[in-house]
């Protein structure tokens, strides 16, 4: 027991003081083994193995293919087209907002890439047609985290690689949580917006839809390309990953010549800082992780859970109530790679299909993306609208509940999240 009590004590210190927690997963694991006079090396070589895979090649190729977007004139397309199709309806810009994560979400993969792209576009829309400052970012920062639901998704990726699963297999078992998520969201904006009496985009001219559709064409295009090549077999999703990029440098150098050099070096940086972040925790997280097994943790936790209830579905209450906690104050991808080596093993035990609670695991993180004092797009909504954390997450709340409502019912009934790779043959 002196192991478990080392790696936690030292890893909640840490957090307590302030560390960043690539130092706090990093310095817990490698106090274990000092503390245990082991040689340290094939801890360093494990976490090494964890990045130095094929599969995680995708995650450069996917963060770099949604930066691009933006230079390229992408994501405003997608945007307009949304807009355009919500027309002045109750809540139609509210709706327009989480239309165009749906569809920026299926290329970038990427929660606050999606919070960016669209809350850049859609917040001071919406505040110019009378919709509060602090609704506007609540919105967009709830609907971006759509981006890492819907595939590609990075956290999946990563879920993939850590749980030895089908990347494949999650891509599509995500496609209908994203899309009952996106409706749950749907609906509580048209309740509040019509209370609030917030409207639409003016009423929209005759061929306006239509000349939008093919003006962006290209765009609409792009997650059909990057997932019709993955689901047909005709590329892996880390070759689909290196496609976009191409497609994306094509699309906005030949067609929309929108792609600027400067735009292009932007992406590049941007996408060099969010790559070494990713892999820095996946690195110190696959040592934590691995002390975690090594000291039996998870079949600890599983007696601990079976102790207090056989029952699946009050487990499942407990096990997302954590989750979503979790997410409050831990990174995404943090999250995934210490929970999954821990939960993942008790929840098989009890019959749950490893899909199944990879879909539930990224559906509670999406959650967090909204859900203070972590939130990664609530600051970014908060930055785009002028408005504290504190107003955005008040006007979050109806949404947060919402979803939580959706991964109730997405854990409760599995053949929501799996019919689709069953329909496959997957």
């Amino acid at each position: 027991m002196t192991a478990p009590i080392i790696l936690f004590g030292m890893f909640f210190f840490l957090l307590l003081i302030g560390a960043p927690i690539v130092v706090a997963l990093g310095a817990s694991a490698l106090s274990v083994y000092l503390a245990a006079g082991d040689d340290f090396v094939s801890l360093v070589q494990t976490a090494w193995n964890a990045v130095d895979s094929f599969p995680i090649m995708a995650l450069p190729a996917f963060i770099l293919s949604g930066a691009l977007m933006q230079s390229a004139g992408i994501s405003r397309r997608l945007v307009h087209i949304a807009e355009l199709m919500a027309g002045p309806m109750a809540g139609g810009l509210g709706f327009s907002a989480i239309l165009a994560s749906m569809f920026f979400g299926a290329i970038s993969g990427s929660g606050p890439a999606t919070t960016a792209a669209v809350g850049m576009l859609m917040i001071p829309a919406m505040v110019d047609r009378g919709y509060s400052r602090s609704y506007s970012a609540a919105l967009t920062a709830s609907s971006g985290g759509l981006g890492v639901v819907i595939p590609p998704s990075i956290p999946m990726v990563i879920y993939g690689v850590t749980a030895s699963e089908s990347i494949t297999k999650l891509f599509l078992a995500g496609i209908l949580p994203g899309i009952m998520l996106a409706g749950g969201l749907m609906i509580a904006n048209y309740t509040i917006s019509k209370k609030k009496g917030y409207t639409g985009s003016p009423e929209r001219q005759p061929g306006e839809l239509r000349k939008a559709c093919r003006e962006g064409i290209w765009a609409i295009l792009a997650p059909v390309v990057i997932l019709g090549g993955i689901y047909s077999g005709l590329f892996t999703p880390t070759e689909a990953a290196v496609v976009s990029v191409f497609y994306t440098l094509f699309v906005g150098i030949f067609i929309h010549k929108e792609l600027k050099l400067d735009g292009f070096k932007e992406s590049l940086n941007s996408t060099t800082w969010l790559t070494g972040r990713v892999l820095i925790i996946m690195f110190t997280a696959t040592a934590f992780g691995r002390i975690l097994v090594e000291n039996d943790i998870p079949g600890m936790i599983a007696a601990g859970l079976l102790d207090m209830t056989n029952s699946l579905p009050l487990i499942w209450v407990i096990v997302i109530a954590f989750l979503i906690f979790v997410g409050m104050f831990l990174e995404t991808l943090a999250t995934i790679m210490i929970v999954t080596p821990v939960l993942l093993p008790v929840m098989v035990s009890l019959g749950v299909d490893p899909i199944h609670f990879g879909v539930v695991l990224v559906c509670c993180c999406e959650i967090g993306f909204s859900t203070p004092p972590l939130g990664e797009n609530m600051f970014i909504g908060s930055s785009i609208a002028k408005v504290s954390i504190e107003e955005i997450s008040v006007k979050a709340l109806p949404f947060v509940l919402v979803e939580i409502l959706v991964v109730m019912l997405l854990a409760f009934f599995p053949d929501l999240t799996l019919w689709l790779p069953n329909l496959f043959g997957y």
